[in-house]
């Protein structure tokens, strides 16, 4: 096994400077956007760092090529392995092409087509892909193993002070490129790479400048972390924000976030769906998960950014354009305006005939309308998705059930349910 020996210090403003004269012919310097329509908003100046228009569309492309740039030809005879939900995946591949070594890059089988394409597309001949087990972690620990079997050089996605440093080589661009103060810089986590790089960096500068880590609210890994004083291992996790979701933060991302940042906000996920769409709608911006987080928590920090500078780190932009009915669904369930019942019909002729005239509203769509018995599809329980206007339809349609006497169960209440069915 030929993995770095884990160095036994804190990132500094010197590794991220040298990383910066590794990664700048290679990567894209991304713009720095104002963005108007959250400005306005917020009432206060908002800037994206548009990391979605990296050369692999992410961030992660600094890192992986930063810690490869570096490593002797002993280290990497016998090639390099990575584990990665996509983005690493991306920039590892694209690294392994440009320097010629050869990689193999253990990805989970949840990983959305498009990444594992893009991947192909970067790494060519250079590369083998493995889908295996249904998180990061599982892939992680079936790359380590790869690592000692075949004497590979070990790309971690996040905790490595090279990889760090090269995701930090994004704060100089953002300092660099911003003509006002920067307040606040809000950043999503998964491993804590990209905010231990950026936030080491910012604070050396600016040390008054607040930095706010986002997680979603389903993988709060540095938040559980932070609130036991040592990382801890999620027993579960929400997959679907899968550029952040990871059930155990990095031992060295942790000891550099614990000194420098301010506040950790946890978005639900449905949150995050929402301002993936207002984001394409209002900005015409294509954001992954993971990239929309940042944008998604200044809702729980307005009164706090309000006349000040912002910077938003948007991380990524591979979104797999096959999830969108998907996002659209979880950001409408979010928002009160799609529900699901499971209603149990009289067995009388016209029972759906009167449910759709006396008890949907004028302005509600059934979305979904199934009979739950296999055997007797034409009467008894049925799962039915009602979509609303807004959301403040929900208690009169409610009371219009209970007055005519609808037997239901409501299935967004109950999570066991709602995934078994939904």
């Amino acid at each position: 096994m030929t993995t770095s020996v884990r160095e036994n210090r804190q990132i500094q403003v010197s590794d991220i400077l040298k990383a910066h004269q590794n990664v700048k012919d290679v990567v894209n310097h991304t713009p720095l956007q104002k963005n108007e329509r959250l400005s306005e908003r917020y009432e206060c100046n908002i800037y994206l760092k548009r990391e979605d228009m990296q050369v692999v569309r992410s961030f992660k492309l600094r890192g992986a090529f930063n810690k490869m740039k570096q490593l002797p030809a002993e280290n990497t005879k016998n090639g390099v392995v990575c584990a990665s939900a996509g983005n690493h995946a991306q920039g590892v591949a694209f690294s392994c092409k440009h320097l010629g070594i050869h990689g193999k890059i253990f990805m989970p089988s949840t990983t959305p087509r498009q990444k594992i394409s893009q991947v192909e597309l970067f790494g060519k001949e250079y590369i083998d892909i493995i889908l295996i087990g249904d998180t990061f972690d599982d892939a992680y620990q079936r790359a380590v193993l790869c690592c000692e079997e075949e004497g590979r050089e070990f790309i971690h996605p996040f905790d490595d002070i090279e990889v760090m440093a090269g995701q930090g080589t994004a704060a100089i661009e953002i300092l660099n490129d911003i003509d006002v103060e920067p307040h606040y810089v809000f950043a999503s986590v998964g491993g804590g790479g990209l905010l231990s790089g950026i936030g080491t960096y910012i604070k050396s500068i600016r040390p008054e400048t607040k930095l706010i880590g986002v997680e979603p609210a389903g993988a709060p890994a540095l938040y559980e972390s932070k609130a036991a004083g040592s990382v801890v291992t999620l027993d579960h996790i929400d997959k679907f924000v899968d550029g952040a979701a990871v059930r155990r933060i990095g031992e060295q991302t942790f000891q550099t976030l614990q000194h420098i940042v301010d506040d950790v906000l946890l978005v639900p996920e449905g949150k995050v769906c929402t301002t993936i769409l207002e984001l394409y709608d209002q900005s015409a911006i294509v954001a992954e998960p993971a990239g929309a987080l940042p944008i998604a928590a200044l809702d729980l920090y307005k009164e706090e950014i309000k006349g000040k500078n912002i910077v938003c780190v948007v991380s990524g932009g591979n979104n797999d354009i096959g999830r969108m009915q998907e996002i659209k669904e979880r950001s409408m369930i979010y928002e009160g305006l799609q529900h699901y019942f499971i209603v149990n019909f009289p067995q009388r002729a016209g029972a759906l005939r009167e449910f759709l005239d006396e008890v949907l509203g004028d302005n509600n769509d059934i979305t979904r309308f199934e009979y739950t018995k296999k055997n007797n599809r034409s009467s008894g329980p049925a799962l039915v998705g009602i979509e609303l206007s807004t959301k403040e339809e929900y208690g009169p349609l409610i009371e219009r059930m209970d007055l005519k006497g609808v037997k239901y169960t409501e299935v967004n209440k109950d999570q066991n349910l709602f995934h078994l069915l939904i």
